[in-house]
């Protein structure tokens, strides 16, 4: 009965508006395809009811051209001329399934000699619900042809902005060369990307990008126990700013953004436009997100205190091959109570009696003691999940740079007879001349907190690991010195201990326990530094600056933007339930509350333009510049899979970005004087990554050299980099003993009960040391979920609408990058199949592809998506 009403109604008006306009005149044909709310929201009744009732009433959905030729008087700025209102057809007698999809409508537009060519088109929403707005194309405009928008947003109802919503085409215009009619609109759109800096709390329906520091981790209204540091905006604790979410501060701290309650955990404001698409795999990461927050993580605090524990290494394994019998009936009873069981199953594999079976990880798939190898640890140091870290040993022996003054002596005890007749014939001095001696150094960076750290459940070390660079291109572990504070006070310097390899016996069992710590430090390093702090928290200032300074019309936004997307949304969630105190990170990385501080003082060294990959690789001397080298640089380990591959990488988007950039600034004049340019350089050395402002290394964006490498830069870290650092948290990290997050003992010393039980049963004695039972269960729980690709990823040299720019050149550039990409894919295939590459494969037979560049959906070990989007 509705539906017949509907199409009476609707007939009525089809007929009116021929009356009206006549048979006669002249139309502009066009196509808009959106995807509506209830097609998104699964079964939103109400919205798909209302909606259907406001077209009744004649409150659709409306669009106006926009002239790109004409412009209005000289009062009216001489913005376009705007056209009369068309809208929507068929919105109600199109019946959209509920499975989420797209739907294309129909609009024709009165056409307007006046309008002449169309550069932008206003739209107004009328109906209750929001929707998704993809394209429109318009067929046959009179002596121009086939316009085409790209538009990619959520369009709100109209009452919700105080602007209107417009939208360009995908013409790419520099400021100066922005056809007069459209500069208003250009200009406007940004004003309004920006906000007008006011401490209202944002919307749901807003879009605006600013800037905030890190003060929302903290929750200082529930104690002290979860009061932490604001980053940001100080000497002592630097850091990138995020977005402003602009919630109000906490009753007990003004300087503290107050936290949305656990319940409702994933809905911290970002751009709407920055929050995850509809697909399943966006829908099943937030669903297992909150449930590792709201259910599982406070359900395994609540027996922190007794902490089961794994006996063998088979118990271990058992979290692959069947799923682990807890026998804590209370614990998997508020599990199954607070998750659907379909939900359970996908998260956790499990069929509703046994819980947490993961996927095998690949790193114990075909030997599942292969990764207890020295070369296999030394391997990973190369080819790993943490790749970025090792650095050529220059003087032995290792000094440190911490003041002395507050810490004392800090430099390394590590002697020529701890090392020397294990070089290989070779003396320390010939095998530093010989670049044969690499340092993993962790001594620095944990000493300041390490005498906090240890008196909490932790019991770690400042960590240097010594490595030898064999004939056959391998590392071999040579030293392992572990150092707490002097028990008498900091200005002591540190005590050491050093162990030396050793295979076989209680020996055997102290220097596993040795290579132990060094994974714990390298975890925790690897997730705050190289991860969060150097791919996450660094990018998100760029993402912020872009759209705010930017306009979509101008070719550095087209070239960056699907390098940004996800970022904001992910880095939110981060801050809700991950990186937050008393959250997910802390209770399964050793540096527990101090965390993020201690990124924090990294992020004090941090320097752009050595996020560069060749910069990077020059400062930790793995290579040197060689002009008839490839890439301009030899590796000094050549088979370093991370750095072959990378530098593949880093040649093929740095020349996309050169004949992207040369297209549109033939000179270093042009971008000099392209405002937009220069106002987003400024803002992003002084707002987004504003406690560096003053540094000297900042590029000064005079040239187009500048433009280039930075833009390189930009998009490196953003992909390949987020890509080399985190699809391989499961393949490797899966299996925690391989990659231990805590220690919670010191090593063992003779004639204590832990040395006797390390005596009599090694395995047991080390499992008790690393990460307990349920915080183990956390951790791998967490990156399994982090290390999977979405369905609808797109990954380095795809764009997600081949449209995206009318540019001829710019095109065929994109499309010799994917190709080059294709050829890299070939290159690594070969290489991870040569034999004598022994660092691409290793012990665990485990072939290196994080910087292989596509993939498929799920948990692949491979792929190298645009953006940091999990």
């Amino acid at each position: 009965m509705f539906n017949k009403i509907i199409e009476k109604i609707g007939g009525e008006n089809g007929t009116k508006k021929l009356k009206m306009g006549g048979s006669q005149s002249q139309k502009i044909k066009g196509t808009v395809v959106l995807m509506k709310k209830n097609v998104l929201d699964f079964n939103d009744f109400n919205a798909s009811f209302l909606d259907r009732f406001h077209e009744l009433v004649g409150k659709g959905v409306s669009l106006q051209l926009v002239s790109a030729v004409n412009g209005d008087s000289q009062a009216n700025g001489l913005r376009g001329k705007v056209g009369e209102p068309a809208y929507l057809e068929d919105w109600i007698t199109r019946i959209t399934s509920l499975a989420a999809g797209e739907s294309a409508f129909k609009v024709n537009f009165d056409y307007d000699e006046e309008i002449g060519v169309p550069g932008a088109f206003i739209i107004k929403n009328n109906h209750h619900s929001e929707f998704y707005l993809k394209t429109l194309t318009l067929d046959d405009v009179p002596g121009h042809g086939r316009i085409h928008f790209i538009c990619n947003s959520w369009v709100y109802p109209a009452k919700h902005y105080k602007y209107d919503r417009v939208f360009f085409t995908n013409q790419t215009y520099l400021p100066n060369d922005t056809p007069t009619p459209l500069r208003y609109y250009r200009e406007q759109e940004l004003v309004n990307l920006r906000g007008d800096g006011k401490d209202e709390e944002l919307e749901e329906w807003d879009r605006v990008y600013d800037y905030a520091y890190y003060n929302d981790l903290g929750d200082p209204d529930k104690g002290a126990k979860y009061v932490r540091p604001v980053l940001g905006g100080s000497v002592e604790y630097p850091y990138p700013r995020r977005g402003r979410t602009s919630r109000p501060p906490t009753k007990s701290d003004p300087n503290s953004e107050s936290r949305l309650p656990i319940t409702s955990s994933l809905n911290i404001y970002v751009p709407r436009d920055e929050r995850f698409g509809h697909l399943k795999m966006s829908d099943f990461l937030a669903y297992a997100l909150k449930s590792l927050a709201q259910v599982i993580k406070p359900a395994l605090e609540s027996i922190d205190s007794t902490p089961f524990e794994f006996d063998t290494f088979d118990d271990v394994l058992k979290l692959y091959e069947g799923g682990l019998d807890l026998p804590d009936s209370d614990l998997l009873n508020d599990i199954r109570k607070n998750i659907p069981l379909e939900m359970l199953k996908e998260i956790f594999r499990t069929d509703g009696e046994k819980l947490f079976e993961f996927p095998m990880p690949q790193v114990i798939k075909d030997n599942t003691t292969a990764w207890r190898t020295d070369e296999e640890f030394a391997r990973e140091m190369l080819a790993g999940v943490n790749p970025v870290i090792i650095r050529r040993l220059e003087e032995f022996p290792p000094a440190s740079k911490l003041d002395e003054k507050l810490y004392g002596n800090q430099n390394s005890t590590i002697t020529a007879n701890h090392i020397e007749n294990n070089l290989d014939g070779v003396t320390i001095d010939e095998a530093i001349k010989n670049n044969r001696l690499f340092i993993l150094d962790h001594h620095d960076i944990l000493m300041p907190y390490l005498r906090r750290i240890n008196t909490t459940t932790t019991k770690t070390y400042a960590s240097r690991t010594i490595l030898f660079l064999k004939d056959d291109g391998t590392l071999k572990p040579v030293v392992i010195e572990l150092s707490l504070p002097h028990p008498d006070g900091d200005q002591f310097g540190a005590t050491s201990k050093v162990y030396t390899p050793s295979e076989n016996g209680v020996k055997g069992s102290i220097w596993h326990l040795a290579k132990a710590y060094v994974a714990v430090n390298d975890s925790g390093v690897h997730q705050l530094i190289s991860h969060w702090l150097n791919t996450h928290a660094a990018i998100e200032p760029f993402v912020i600056a872009t759209n705010r300074q930017l306009s979509v019309l101008h070719p550095i936004h087209k070239l960056l933007h699907p390098h940004f997307r996800d970022t904001m949304n992910i880095n939110a969630f981060a801050r809700q339930i991950l990186i937050n105190a008393g959250g997910v990170l802390e209770l399964t990385v050793f540096p527990a509350k101090y965390a993020m501080e201690m990124s924090s003082v990294v992020y004090k060294n941090w320097v752009f333009t050595e996020q560069a990959l060749p910069e990077d690789l020059k400062k930790r001397g793995i290579a040197v510049e060689d002009p008839n080298s490839p890439h301009g640089l030899r590796l000094l380990i050549e088979d370093y899979p991370y750095a072959v591959d990378g530098l593949e990488i880093w040649s093929a988007i740095k020349k996309w970005v050169e004949d992207y950039c040369s297209f549109y600034y033939t000179s270093d004049e042009m971008v000099q004087k392209d405002a937009e340019l220069q106002n987003w350089w400024k803002e992003l050395r002084e707002e987004g990554h504003g406690d560096k402002k003053n540094e000297p290394w900042w590029p000064k964006m005079h040239t187009r050299e500048e433009l280039i490498d930075s833009c390189t830069i930009i998009i490196w870290v953003a992909s390949a980099l987020h890509a080399a650092v985190n699809f391989g948290q499961y393949p490797y990290a899966g299996y925690l003993p391989n990659r231990p997050t805590i220690s919670r003992k010191f090593m063992p010393e003779e004639g204590t009960p832990d040395y006797a039980e390390l005596e009599s049963n090694p395995d047991k004695a080390f499992l008790r040391t690393i990460t307990a039972q349920l915080q183990t269960i956390l951790g791998i729980s967490l990156i399994e979920i982090l290390s999977r690709h979405s369905t609808d990823e797109v990954y380095l040299g795809q764009r997600a609408t081949p449209e995206w720019t009318l540019d001829h050149q710019p095109i065929q550039a994109f499309q010799d990058f994917g190709n080059t990409l294709a050829k890299i894919e070939e290159r690594i295939l070969a290489m991870n199949n040569d034999m004598n590459l022994k660092n691409r494969v290793g012990p665990v037979k485990m072939p290196y592809t994080l910087l292989f560049p596509t993939s498929e959906g799920g948990l692949t070990g491979k792929g190298i998506p645009n953006s940091v989007s999990i």
